[in-house]
């Protein structure tokens, strides 16, 4: 719910848009590699309202609107998600977007890549994404009081060493006139003092409570929610904790409560699927997973940890229903690299040998292994059935990790032109 009137508002394609969480505590979000937004775990716990994460995609989506990816560096806008991020972390998609199909949101590791990806934005293009965002955000009917808060926040930290201030106020530099500008816009708008609806609000906290439990110990989960705390939020925060410091039964326990009180909720049944899995209870997980895609309208990354809680019960009864939902996956996320892994497993087990090669090239190739990619494309296009769209898919994969066998291809069909 936080991006699609945004995107909208923008003109741009809210399908078209992936938005990205990445695990980084310090406080950042940027654009690259076309429309792509990256949003570091950082700056979501220290939003205290929704209206400040929207204002902030409403800015992006300024930069995006502007052109401004323009100036970004080649490798940029030409990276793939991929590329920019690594290894999944497993939280949830659409917990952060509000939706599970508004692109990809994903807590992905690669703390250091942020850093070397930060867009150098001019003052003059912060000015402009400003303008254009508290027209996004006006036009959605949302107020722009959680973006001009947003700046707020980093106001304090001009003072500080280059070194001890947030990303986002090293690559969008924060002006006086910026702040004023916001300031005077919010104070004239009739929707200075508007408030998006309670159940954003709820959802927010539940985010931010998810996230937290998430990258916190244990200790310090059950400080910021402390027993006495009954909120869903609080409990939801309690529930991951002690999953995460492998306390199997007091998690299981607030969940069943929890689905006990929300029995439509994707994400509670998904949480209960996860602590079985891995817990090592793979069978028992399959159940509230089946329950939890249902209830999601199939959100890719709940279909994978089904896929994945299939594969490890380890009964070949269940291994087409696996692929049928990795191939789910893929239709929406062709570049998720766990779900091409996995399917590589259940083609192997299925005995179709060439399409576990052709899904094991497809993985290499997106963690960057070339000559792995290579190689298993040299086995599928070997066992594949020459001229179907699989065979043809090897071809392109020789190709594109040898380019020697490329030229020769191209100056062969010249040849014969």
């Amino acid at each position: 719910m936080y991006a699609t009137p945004i995107f909208k508002a923008a003109g741009l394609d809210p399908t078209g848009v992936s938005v990205y969480i990445v695990s980084d505590n310090s406080l950042n979000a940027f654009v690259a590699g076309g429309q792509k937004l990256f949003i570091n775990t950082g700056l979501l716990l220290k939003a205290d309202t929704p209206e400040q994460v929207m204002g902030v995609m409403a800015h992006e989506s300024g930069h995006i609107a502007g052109g401004h990816l323009s100036r970004v560096h080649d490798q940029l806008r030409n990276a793939s998600a991929i590329s920019i991020l690594s290894t999944l972390a497993g939280v949830a998609a659409g917990v952060a977007a509000g939706r599970a199909d508004v692109g990809a949101a994903a807590i992905m590791g690669g703390q250091n890549v942020a850093q070397r990806n930060f867009l150098a934005y001019s003052r003059t293009q912060e000015s402009s994404a400003d303008q254009a965002g508290v027209k996004f955000l006006t036009e959605a009917g949302i107020s722009s009081r959680g973006m001009l808060n947003f700046m707020k926040k980093l106001e304090g930290q001009e003072l500080l060493s280059t070194s001890s201030q947030d990303p986002y106020l090293r690559s969008h530099p924060l002006t006086m006139e910026r702040v004023d500008f916001l300031a005077n816009f919010v104070a004239n708008s009739p929707l200075k003092d508007a408030k998006v609806s309670a159940n954003l609000y709820e959802r927010h906290a539940r985010m931010r409570a998810k996230l937290y439990a998430f990258t916190n110990q244990l200790r310090n989960t059950l400080r910021a929610y402390p027993e006495s705390d009954t909120s869903i939020a609080a409990r939801y925060a309690r529930a991951i904790a002690y999953f995460r410091d492998s306390q199997l039964e007091p998690s299981l326990k607030i969940i069943e409560g929890l689905i006990a009180e929300e029995p439509k909720n994707p994400y509670f049944e998904e949480l209960k699927g996860q602590v079985l899995l891995e817990f090592g209870r793979a069978a028992d997980a399959v159940p509230p997973l089946k329950e939890s895609v249902e209830l999601s309208g199939g959100a890719p990354l709940i279909r994978l940890l089904l896929a994945h809680a299939m594969i490890e019960t380890g009964d070949p009864s269940l291994l087409e229903d696996a692929k049928s939902n990795l191939i789910g996956v893929l239709s929406r996320e062709r570049g998720n690299s766990s779900a091409w892994r996995f399917r590589a497993i259940v083609e192997n087990r299925l005995g179709n040998e060439g399409e576990a090669s052709l899904s094991q090239a497809e993985y290499s190739l997106l963690s960057g292994d070339r000559q792995a990619a290579s190689y298993h494309a040299v086995q599928a296009e070997r066992k594949l059935k020459k001229g179907t769209a699989t065979w043809l898919r090897a071809q392109d994969i020789l190709n594109a990790t040898n380019p020697e066998a490329q030229d020769k291809q191209d100056a062969a069909t010249e040849a014969s032109q």
